[in-house]
């Protein structure tokens, strides 16, 4: 089959494109420049006058894992409010907040998405995650796996083994995981909080390893740099959501010592202590130290106001802020040796001055950080605000006089504690384009996604142009997946699976002799079942398996 997309104006950043007029043409699922002479065209559709872009990459969301579930099983009024009918073309589900699996798949291909990267995936879980990830249609998925607070990796670091023995545990867990890269929730701070420490900073030690949450992000880093991973560590850091982070945070870029470190959700690690109600915007050193320090990228995490909840690994904060709850309901539990969960329903508020003030500073760091390059469109879904919201925030981002005319309606004092309203930035659609395709291509290390270059999968979103960039976002007049026209109008038209993005870096075989002894006396789980084979991702049809090479560095 070859399609031929006719005349749009094409904003593709990785080709050096900003918005030039141009045919493309899709043969077999793949971009390419020249047609065969001897090929007709098969099906061709008129583009003149819209806007085509690569099909969006979410870098950082929450899609698989037993955390999702427990979100759900915690809001079933958010399903009642929001089922969706089964149709001949896709399944039934519900769920506005925390989506289930198909309503997942569906609602990101609808606003031009075409690939989520699950960015805490537990290496004691990993199969029932990519299992849940595995049940999204159209999208590919990949996943980061979780290390830092795991027991066994705490007792190589107590007992100062070498950095070579930490690179094959991390390169083995990889594997067993099926993984495209390492996070670290809480350096050291959930298992802390199994020892009833209720805080741990940068250089505070784990009271009974000993070790450092700078020590666990050092040796990490150090172990994905050496062992060629693209994607550098994935870094929830100390202290998130405490008023004053700001400063570990800036410690945490120091210290790492030039080595590639990405921040996530650095929103929620930018707070100051200034004014009356002690909670202020750091937004401006943060995006200085960003600025300032090329080895550092960073995803947002957006608040946007109403209910959400927030699930996350770090159950030392979840702990912390159970009492926000809202509706009052929320878990913390641990999960084997490895790590934790925290569950906690909430609903950002307008009117609410920390609320409004998170919100106006995760404007300002969007706004302040100059490379586009080096910063990605998150809200942390769902912690943040769901994934829906994202064409809002590309209106925010793009549109200042909207942006300032919603800062004039949320809390008094945080509009005086902002900058946002000085701020003269407005993104444009080359930039919208970096930080949602081509960059988080670039950052993860996705060779034929995130742009239209020959030999490219056709992941392509059209869009028709429009001042009003929320309405834009939120409606793609198609969506091509692998060649395949997956939505018309912003509706699902047809389905497919996509694929699961991992990395396989090498490792020292006998490292699996530790492990087994660890595994036998200590965790509930055989390590034969705790590895994942790659059949078990692809038996039932549902996409495929791609490797990605590593760096040359490796």
């Amino acid at each position: 089959m070859l399609i031929k997309l006719t005349g749009g104006t094409v904003y593709d950043p990785a080709s050096g494109i900003d918005g030039k007029q141009q045919d493309l043409y899709i043969q077999d699922g793949r971009i390419v420049h020249t047609p065969p002479a001897d090929k007709p065209i098969t099906q061709e559709y008129d583009l003149r006058g819209k806007v085509v872009m690569s099909g969006a990459i979410d870098m950082h969301t929450h899609i698989g894992g037993g955390k999702g579930n427990i979100a759900r099983t915690l809001l079933p009024e958010d399903h009642r409010a929001d089922p969706v009918a089964r149709t001949h073309i896709c399944r039934s589900g519900c769920g506005h907040i925390m989506p289930s699996t198909f309503v997942t798949g569906y609602r990101y291909a609808e606003m031009g998405y075409t690939t989520g990267f699950e960015p805490a995936i537990l290496p004691a879980n990993a199969r029932q995650a990519h299992m849940e990830m595995a049940d999204i249609p159209i999208l590919d998925k990949g996943g980061y796996v979780m290390l830092g607070s795991d027991d066994y990796l705490l007792r190589l670091l107590t007992a100062k083994k070498d950095q070579q023995a930490i690179n094959d545990y991390v390169a083995w867990t990889m594997h067993a995981a099926k993984a495209i890269g390492v996070k670290v929730v809480n350096p050291g701070g959930i298992n802390a909080f199994k020892f009833n420490q209720r805080q741990l900073d940068l250089d505070e030690q784990n009271s009974h390893y000993g070790v450092t949450p700078r020590e666990i992000l050092q040796v990490l880093a150090t172990a994905i740099q050496q062992l060629g991973v693209k994607h550098p560590l994935h870094v929830h850091g100390c202290n998130l959501g405490v008023p004053g982070n700001m400063q570990t945070t800036l410690d945490t870029i120091q210290g790492i010592g030039g080595l590639p470190m990405h921040l996530t959700h650095i929103q929620f690690h930018s707070y100051g202590t200034e004014g009356d109600f002690k909670f202020s915007s750091g937004a401006a050193q943060i995006a200085e130290a960003i600025n300032a320090h090329k080895n550092i990228t960073v995803d947002v995490g957006q608040i946007l106001f109403g209910q959400t909840v927030t699930a996350s690994g770090d159950n030392m904060r979840q702990h912390a802020n159970h009492k926000h709850a809202s509706p009052n309901k929320w878990v913390t539990m641990d999960i084997e040796c490895d790590a934790g969960c925290g569950v906690v329903p909430f609903k950002y508020k307008d009117q609410n001055f920390v609320n409004a003030l998170q919100w106006a500073i995760g404007l300002e760091t969007f706004l302040l950080v100059n490379d586009p390059w080096r910063i990605f469109l998150t809200t942390d879904h769902p912690n943040g605000a769901p994934f829906t919201s994202y064409p809002h925030l590309i209106r925010l981002l793009m549109d200042r006089t909207f942006r300032n005319d919603v800062l004039a309606t949320i809390h008094p004092e945080a509009q005086k504690m902002t900058t946002l309203a000085s701020i003269e930035r407005e993104y444009t659609l080359q930039e919208i384009a970096i930080m949602t395709r081509a960059g988080a291509a670039r950052l993860i290390g996705l060779q034929d996604r995130g742009h239209l270059g020959c030999g490219a999968w056709a992941d392509i979103t059209v869009y028709t142009d429009n001042p009003n960039r929320q309405q834009m976002f939120e409606k793609p007049d198609y969506v091509f997946k692998d060649g395949q026209l997956v939505v018309v109008d912003g509706k699902v038209v047809s389905t497919k699976w996509g694929t699961t993005h991992i990395v396989k870096p090498a490792f020292d075989a006998s490292v699996e002799k530790g492990l087994k002894s660890y595994f036998d006396q200590y965790l509930t789980m055989k390590l034969g079942n705790f590895k994942i084979s790659e059949d078990e991702i692809t038996e039932d049809g549902r996409g495929s398996l791609t490797v990605h090479p590593l760096t040359t560095a490796a």
